[in-house]
């Protein structure tokens, strides 16, 4: 990991940690806003863990925009979980059939970046 990658991520942890401590819940319950900040908090941890090890740039370069476009979504929408995506089952057909393993590939060519490690922790 280069010294500017080393200080990008280190930067995203920072904002992370940062931006949990200012989260106010949309539904203003402190309950709301307490189970919110720790999810933030949790996920956080766990992903910058799991990929601690990583020495591939192209993979570090995904973790990073992953990271940067769930800080945006959650600032945008105002929730700090990650934001499912709904697709019909077999609606992703291909133009030669409709085979379960083609139907397969193309969900998880068509997952947003922003959902890339939400199933590997969860």
């Amino acid at each position: 990991m280069t010294t500017a990658t080393r200080q990008e991520v280190l930067g995203l942890y920072r904002r992370i940690f940062r931006l949990a401590r200012k989260w106010q819940a949309a539904s203003g319950q402190m309950e709301d806003t307490i189970k919110e900040k720790q999810y933030i908090l949790n996920e956080a941890r766990t992903l910058f863990q799991k990929n601690k090890n990583l020495t591939d740039a192209d993979l570090i370069k995904q973790c990073i925009d992953e990271c940067t476009a769930r800080i945006e979504i959650g600032l945008h929408y105002q929730i700090p979980y990650p934001r499912p995506i709904h697709l019909p089952p077999l609606g992703l057909t291909p133009l030669r059939g409709r085979g379960l393993r083609s139907q397969e590939k193309l969900r998880k060519l068509s997952k947003p970046i922003y959902l890339k490690s939400h199933d590997e922790v969860s």
